[in-house]
This record gives C-alpha cells, sequence and structure tokens, in this order.
C-alpha cells in the first residue's frame, strides 16, 4: 500500500460499517450544495408577545421584576428567578413587556435582586416563547448576554457612518451638523432610571460591584447610592441651575453629563463653574475651587470639558430645551451659561479620552440614549466650535 496517496489509504483501512457510517454523515455536515443554517433572527418584545410558541431570541431593555401577572417592581428587588424585557427603557406598562424566567445558571449575572444594575439596560435571551406568570414570557433559556448580539449600527472603533453628515465641515457649520446628528433618535430617561444607568456606565473595570466616582476617583459599592453620607449620587458636570433644566428629562437626565460622586464632594462642587486654581478640596485629593470655580483632578480634566462640549452641542433651545452656552466666563449665575472656555480647551487637549470615557461612551450609544459625545470620537472639534 505504500504506492497509495494518504486519502486513498485511509479509505482501504476503513470497514464497510465505517464507511456507510461516513457516508451517511457527509450530508450532515456538508449539505446540499449551496445550502447554509439559516441565521437566527433576534426579535423585539412586540413580536416576542406576539408570538409565543416555539424558540427565539428577544432583545430588549431590562424594566423590572415581575411578581404577578400585572405587577412589576422597577425597585426594591425580592429575588433573581424572573425579570421582565420592553422595547424602550423605562417602559412601566406591563401590556409592553415580556416575562422572562431566569434559571439558576444566569441568576448570578442577570437575576435584579443581585445586579440592580442592569435596570434599563440591555441584554438578549433565547429560550422558549411561552407565558410566564400567566403573562407572555420566554422560558428555560438556554443563553443570556449583556449588550446586542448583533453590531451596533456605528461598530465600536469605526464611527465614519454616524458622523457623515459633520464631514468636511468646521466652526459653526461642524456644531450645527453635530447638533442634528446627536438630538436625533435619542431615548430620553427618567431620572430614576438614571440610578441604574449609572452603576453600568461607570462600573469599576476592577471590581463590577463599584463605580468610578467623577472627581474624588474613588471606586464605592453600587449599592451605597443616595443622600447620605458616605453615599454616592447623581453629579450634574452641567449644573442644572444653569439653564433651569431641573431633572426633568432630557438635560436633567443626560447621561453625557451625569456621573457617580460622593455626596459631600458633589455639594462642595455645587453650582460652580469650571477653571484652574483655588484651594486644594481636602476630601477629594487633587481637586480645588474657590469661591465661584472648580478644578477636577488631573485625570478627568478632559472628560469634563468634553462633557460640557457636549451639552452645548446637544441642546440648542430649538426642542423646548434651554440654549446652553459656554463662555470665558465664571459668573454667569443661573444664565444657561457655563465656563471658562479658554481652560476647558486647555483641559481637553492635555487629557485626551481614555479607555474609560471611550467605553462610557460606547455604552451610552448602544445601550441608553443611543447617542454619542463627539467630543470623545473626534477631540479635535473642541477646538474647531468653541475656540475664538
Amino acid at each position: 500500500m505504500s504506492g497509495l496517496s494518504s486519502h486513498r489509504r485511509a479509505a482501504a483501512l476503513m470497514t464497510p460499517a465505517l464507511l456507510g457510517l461516513f457516508a451517511l454523515l457527509v450530508p450532515v455536515f456538508r449539505g446540499p450544495a449551496g445550502m447554509r443554517p439559516a441565521a437566527a433572527v433576534t426579535m423585539t418584545v412586540a413580536q416576542a408577545i406576539s408570538t409565543q410558541s416555539g424558540t427565539g431570541s428577544v432583545r430588549g431593555y431590562v424594566v423590572g421584576q415581575p411578581i404577578g401577572t400585572s405587577t412589576v417592581l422597577s425597585s426594591g428587588f425580592t429575588g433573581d428567578t424572573a425579570l421582565a424585557l420592553a422595547d424602550s427603557a423605562g417602559e412601566r406598562s406591563t401590556g409592553k413587556m415580556l416575562y422572562v424566567q431566569v434559571t439558576s445558571a444566569y441568576r448570578a449575572s442577570f437575576g435584579l435582586q443581585s445586579n440592580p444594575g442592569r435596570m434599563d439596560a440591555m441584554i438578549t435571551v433565547t429560550g422558549s416563547l411561552a407565558a410566564y406568570f400567566s403573562h407572555p414570557g420566554l422560558k428555560s433559556p438556554t443563553a443570556m448576554t449583556a449588550g446586542t448580539s448583533t453590531p451596533a449600527p456605528t461598530p465600536t472603533g469605526s464611527t465614519d457612518a454616524y458622523y457623515a453628515a459633520a464631514a468636511g465641515k468646521s466652526g459653526a457649520s461642524l456644531k450645527s451638523a453635530l447638533h442634528g446628528i446627536i438630538s436625533s433618535g435619542v431615548t430620553t430617561l427618567s431620572y430614576d432610571a438614571v440610578w441604574n444607568a449609572l452603576k453600568v456606565t461607570d462600573q469599576d473595570p476592577a471590581n463590577p460591584t463599584n463605580v468610578i466616582l467623577l472627581y474624588s476617583g474613588i471606586s464605592r459599592s453600587k449599592d451605597l447610592n443616595g443622600g447620605d453620607t458616605g453615599d454616592w449620587n447623581r453629579e450634574h458636570v452641567w449644573a442644572k441651575s444653569h439653564g433651569g433644566f431641573g431633572t426633568v428629562n432630557g438635560p436633567g437626565t443626560d447621561l453625557h453629563h451625569l456621573r457617580p460622586e460622593d455626596v459631600h464632594v458633589n455639594s462642595e462642587r455645587d453650582n460652580k463653574d469650571f477653571d484652574a486654581g483655588g484651594a486644594a478640596v481636602t476630601d477629594a485629593p487633587g481637586n480645588k475651587t474657590d469661591s465661584d470655580s472648580w478644578e477636577p483632578r488631573a485625570a478627568v480634566k478632559g472628560d469634563v470639558a468634553r462633557m460640557i462640549f457636549y451639552m452645548a452641542v446637544r441642546y440648542e433651545g430649538g426642542d423646548g430645551y434651554p440654549d446652553l452656552e459656554v463662555d470665558d466666563a465664571t459668573t454667569g449665575g443661573t444664565a444657561p451659561r457655563l465656563g471658562r472656555v479658554s481652560v476647558l480647551l486647555q483641559w481637553s487637549a492635555q487629557d485626551p479620552p481614555d479607555a474609560f470615557e471611550k467605553r462610557r461612551n460606547e455604552t451610552i450609544y448602544t445601550t441608553y440614549q443611543h447617542n454619542r459625545n463627539p467630543f470623545v470620537d473626534h477631540p479635535e472639534w473642541a477646538a474647531s466650535i468653541f475656540a475664538s
């Protein structure tokens, strides 16, 4: 047999029984010529509610823990065995929800009592489409994944398509184009939903049970959110009194400028503008403050600047929200202005976007608001628009 090719030698050694088995298996693996298994289709929650048969993959936002046919908890979760999905974050109509059974394999990662930060985040679940709690549901999941199971409309690392309308523009024309881009197709969150969103957007990469506080840089438990000493709360980087928008949906709940911060440090910053100089902040090393301004620690100077630039482009007054503008002063009071722009431009150049800031921008885009901060993607645009 030395003269036979390797393939022919292998065939010659096979018994008739093995040859028969091989012949039966070949069509299974190869299939008819030109045929391939059909790709699985991911359904919306509305489609899953109307289907309720067979198996399927469903993508939606986590909106609570069902405990009865028409009762869903949006806080104070009591268990890890069920969650509700909807096609929009913040949905509170149970008729638009799909009740999902969370089996033991997924409770540690997706159960809401153990993971309250999953609220209002997008997940994809595969399982049997069948009633749960006598309500349209999905049972016996075989896969549960955070975020989307398919690429986002603008893939990570390639935002050319997203910013196509801004190509080749500068100055006022660029600002106008970016306003149109980042104001389109936006999902707004409630102020309550911001709590859970921040637990995802600002999660400590080294400790998934914690968030990183903006000014102090401390890693603190996600569960310590509130208004007591030692808690963290929702810091409006563009102070809400500068424009009087409060905590209404829109500028008051925009994740691109809301960050976790220690209650006391947040109070110390108050509604001050941003500028260089001042006295050291005792409980937030690296920060400085005086009577009318705040200087953040070096590691987030650029982050702060880019958040302010975003707000000044996103909110132009034409959609019922105030017209926010940056200026080169720290005496704007309650006017819809915030400064000091010349210093913010310096900070943006000195502290370019890091991995944490880029990941945060991507998470807000893919999971929550579906818009981006253009100055994280293109820091060079800040000077084009805001430099005098």
